[in-house]
């Protein structure tokens, strides 16, 4: 809400008394919670991603992938990740299964467009079989990627609703 303010001297300014944004998308895995950015705009490719943190002794998920400049060398787990798409092959249920078991896997992940069968695949596999629910939302719309940026803080409710404070 914008409310144009007055001062005794006659100047005007607007001040943003709510400067939150608000995209509905659809729920694939609902969920609530609320977290910190990190935005791709290259498809996000799980095996090379999580390559070097499937080992049992892993304590954090740093991007391995060099090949995503947004998120080489920046640590995963527990982010809320925001992309278009995902890149890659089968192998990525796998992946997403093992990382959510050991504990690594990003809190939610936020699709601008459809979510592929492979991602959805890997993402409820996690879900069932390691527990770990990922919470994942696609259709958010171009809008959302041009407009969320890296280190944001945002809300995600169970109804597919995204707040980006």
């Amino acid at each position: 809400m914008k409310i144009w303010l007055r001062f005794w001297s006659g100047v005007k300014f607007m001040s943003n008394l709510d400067t939150r944004k608000i995209f509905q998308g659809r729920p694939v895995l609902p969920g609530s919670l609320e977290g910190e950015v990190l935005v791709t705009s290259v498809g996000f490719n799980a095996y090379a991603c999580f390559y070097n943190s499937l080992h049992a002794d892993a304590q954090r998920a740093e991007c391995a992938d060099s090949g995503n400049r947004d998120l080489s060398g920046k640590c995963l787990n527990g982010k809320i990740i925001c992309l278009s798409n995902t890149t890659g092959s089968t192998s990525a249920g796998a992946v997403w299964q093992r990382i959510a078991k050991l504990g690594l896997a990003p809190k939610a992940m936020l699709f601008s467009q459809t979510i592929d069968s492979l991602a959805a695949a890997g993402l409820i596999i996690a879900d069932l079989w390691a527990e770990e629910r990922i919470v994942t939302i696609d259709r958010l719309g171009d809008e959302f990627l041009k407009t969320v940026t890296s280190g944001d803080c945002i809300s995600i409710l169970e109804d597919g609703t995204v707040i980006i404070k």
